[in-house]
């Protein structure tokens, strides 16, 4: 069984005060929601406070970043060890960390590995630019994006890929869910020649790009979308809880 996952990124927006309030906006209407999981990402100077609120509740926390060793001079990193008290979930490869900060594929492989040795769920994030899905190259990308990142690692109970379209990011262009379908069952394809069907079955792909309570359905449908990575839409509360209800009336648990 493959539990739907619907993620807020909320990037960088709110204050500790402002998260403070959406949170509570939004808790009481997610927790009457059944059989999807919810997972809240706000910045780092947000996590104590919002895991403060969250406590008791079924909604889950995450980072949005990490850096991939413990400890050391690093000025202004976070380490997987100063998360894992904190959180359950870290975003990992992120478009925005590869485009804008310059991650590379062994970055982004560094701290996918030191997040589950740090017994932290990884949401990695895969995905091609504009002008690579023009020139065909989707696959090509994601393909090498997916196996440098989870190369050398055994286990991937834990894993969720996230398939965000680059040229989707914050532009209010959102793939179709055909695309989104279709690049979503080719990294379970990618995943079962790494690691065998079975595993492979067992994680959850989610879609991103500007995803809003207008169009998720088109891709909740879809069935080897197993749920959401959300962008602007997660700070606006109203719309993040229709985004997590109409996950429950669309997917519910289903068979893997």
């Amino acid at each position: 069984m493959r539990t739907p996952l619907i993620a807020g990124n909320w990037k960088m927006n709110t204050t500790v005060t402002d998260a403070q309030t959406l949170v509570s906006q939004m808790t009481g209407a997610l927790g009457r929601i059944e059989g999807v999981e919810v997972l809240l990402c706000p910045p780092f100077v947000s996590l104590a406070a919002v895991k403060a609120i969250l406590q008791g509740t079924n909604v889950q926390l995450g980072a949005q970043n990490m850096y991939w060793e413990d400890k050391g001079a690093f000025t202004g990193e976070v380490s997987p060890l100063m998360l894992s008290p904190l959180c359950r979930y870290v975003i990992l490869g992120h478009s925005e960390r590869r485009n804008i900060f310059g991650e590379s594929d062994e970055v982004i492989a560094c701290k996918v590995r030191a997040a589950l040795r740090a017994c932290l769920r990884p949401i990695l994030c895969v995905g091609e630019r504009l002008e690579e899905n023009e020139a065909g190259k989707t696959r090509d990308v994601v393909s090498r994006q997916l196996r440098s990142a989870l190369s050398g690692i055994g286990d991937i109970g834990s894993l969720v890929v996230a398939y965000e379209p680059v040229w989707a990011i914050g532009t209010g262009r959102a793939a179709s869910g055909e695309q989104a379908r279709a690049t979503s069952g080719f990294i379970r394809m990618i995943l079962s020649d790494l690691f065998g069907d079975a595993k492979a079955s067992g994680v959850r792909i989610v879609y991103g790009g500007s995803v809003t309570a207008g169009n998720v359905a088109e891709y909740l449908k879809q069935p080897d979308i197993d749920g959401a990575l959300v962008g602007g839409a997660s700070i606006k509360a109203l719309e993040f809880i229709s985004i997590v209800d109409q996950a429950a009336n669309l997917k519910g648990f289903r068979q893997a």
